[in-house]
C-alpha cells in the first residue's frame, strides 16, 4: 500500500497533467515504489497481476507511459535490453552488474553534474542527464 503522502503525490502530478488518479495507476505506482529494483514492465506487470488479476498488460503500459510523462518515474534504458521504470526522481546515474543483472543507482555530487552540463555545445541545456555504466564486481 502506498503512503498518504505518496497517494497525494501521485495524485498532484496527475492532476497537474490533467489526469486523474485511478486504481490501476496506484497498484503500478505501488509495486514501483515497494521493490526499487528497476523492474522491467513485465516484471511490475507480474507483481500487479499478483493483488489485481484481472489486469492487462497493455493496462500496465499504459499506465507507465502515463506515471513517466507526469515525472513520477524515469525509463531506463539499456541498449539491446527491455525498457526498465526507476522512481528515484534525483539525479544519478546507474550501474548494470553485467554478472547478475542487478541494476544500482549512484548518486551524482551537484558539483559535478554542473561540470557534466559545462561540456555541452554552446547555447544547448540539458534537461536531464542519464548517465550509465556498465561492469561487474571487481575481483
Amino acid at each position: 500500500m502506498i503512503s498518504d503522502t505518496e497517494s497525494f503525490t501521485l495524485a498532484q502530478h496527475l492532476t497537474d497533467s490533467g489526469l486523474r488518479s485511478t486504481p490501476h495507476r496506484e497498484v503500478v505506482y505501488q509495486v514501483i515504489l515497494a521493490k526499487r529494483n528497476h523492474p522491467t514492465a513485465e516484471e511490475i506487470f507480474a507483481r500487479v497481476k499478483a493483488l489485481r488479476p484481472t489486469i492487462s498488460l497493455a493496462t500496465v503500459y499504459n499506465c507507465l507511459d502515463t506515471l513517466v510523462q507526469c515525472d513520477l518515474i524515469r525509463q531506463v534504458n539499456f541498449v539491446r535490453e527491455p525498457t526498465r521504470y526507476c522512481p528515484n526522481l534525483h539525479e544519478h546515474a546507474h550501474f548494470h552488474d553485467e554478472t547478475t543483472g542487478e541494476i544500482h543507482d549512484i548518486a551524482i555530487p551537484a558539483d559535478l553534474t554542473a561540470r557534466l552540463r559545462e561540456i555541452l555545445p554552446p547555447g544547448y541545456a540539458a534537461e536531464h542527464i542519464d548517465l550509465s555504466f556498465r561492469g561487474s564486481v571487481k575481483k
